[in-house]
């Protein structure tokens, strides 16, 4: 996969891992603990591609 695939397959998942979390009522549940941790790993790929989150993080965890 070439690394102009992967900023956006981690674009597209980033969005739609918060959207998820946003929909989610408890965020004690372990299914949230869980999206967290996939959007926490996300941020730090998508940094390090150098792509802005100013405008992509709703979350802002």
């Amino acid at each position: 996969m070439s690394d102009k695939e992967m900023m956006k397959v981690s674009v597209e998942e980033f969005a739609r891992v918060q959207k998820y979390m946003i929909l989610t009522d408890n965020k004690d549940s372990a299914a949230y603990k869980e999206m967290r941790g996939r959007y926490i790993e996300l941020k730090v790929i998508l940094t390090a591609f150098g792509i802005n989150l100013a405008e992509l993080d709703v979350i802002k965890e």
